[in-house]
């Protein structure tokens, strides 16, 4: 089973997906928006981040800080926006890689496939 950490800054959404993410046959961790991401995936042994924060610069923090850290440049993400134009466009400028982005509103089938297809 494959271990994921789920960041998510609203308790209900973060219930929801990790119950969805759970029935899809993954492992997960949720976590409120935090910081210490990095220190968060090693210490679950994650193979991989969701992200769905409020604001797509609370996101777009926490890609940085990620693809920043050494042995993460290439981690696998999935990243929720309501933005999605935005995203992409931030995205593409950063050249990101292994990162799939999926529209709100979303289901959590849709997470579910975009992190199988990363994780292939």
């Amino acid at each position: 089973m494959q271990r994921i950490l789920l960041i998510d800054d609203t308790p209900e959404i973060a219930e929801l997906l990790t119950f969805a993410l759970r029935d899809a046959g993954f492992q997960v961790f949720a976590e409120g928006y935090n910081v210490g991401v990095n220190e968060l995936i090693v210490a679950q042994q994650a193979a991989a981040l969701v992200l769905d924060c409020t604001s797509y610069e609370m996101s777009e923090a926490l890609f940085d800080a990620l693809r920043h850290h050494p042995g993460h440049e290439n981690f696998p993400i999935v990243i929720i926006s309501d933005t999605p134009d935005v995203a992409v466009a931030s995205l593409r400028s950063r050249n990101a890689r292994r990162v799939l982005l999926v529209p709100k509103p979303f289901t959590g089938s849709q997470v579910a496939q975009a992190l199988r297809q990363l994780l292939e």
